[in-house]
């Protein structure tokens, strides 16, 4: 009989007994680490952000944020391997940075513009970077 053995970084343990019952906490999975172990399967990036992802400007695990002071709002997203968003507080990922933004502001918005990078770039400088390569 196989067996499954699961190894959680110090961090994520930490996050996961900090935690409220209303927090949602994601935790990804892959299979390697191992000389015995299967490769994980490569993923490949679709949908809006692969471009980004293909060139390097924005990668698996990125956690993207936005604050509107004005309606005080605060959104956190993180960026998938596959290239869509998973927003904290909802359990599916969304295909696009405006899917993402509308769930958590209510409203029809342009998430290119509201997401930001940990060093403060809009993904739609990110774009506009990748489209002046």
């Amino acid at each position: 009989m196989a067996t499954l053995s699961i190894h959680f970084d110090p961090a994520v343990i930490a996050r996961l007994t900090s935690a409220s019952g209303d927090d949602t906490v994601h935790v990804t999975l892959s299979l390697g680490g191992g000389d015995d172990s299967p490769q994980a399967a490569t993923v490949v990036p679709q949908g809006p952000l692969a471009g980004l992802m293909r060139a390097g400007l924005l990668k698996p695990n990125t956690v993207l944020t936005f604050h509107q002071r004005r309606a005080n709002r605060s959104g956190r997203a993180v960026v998938t391997a596959d290239g869509q968003l998973i927003v904290d507080g909802h359990s599916s990922p969304f295909p696009s940075p405006s899917k993402a933004a509308e769930a958590v502001t209510g409203n029809v918005i342009n998430g290119w513009t509201l997401w930001q990078t940990p060093d403060g770039f809009t993904l739609d400088r990110l774009r506009q970077k990748l489209d002046a390569e």
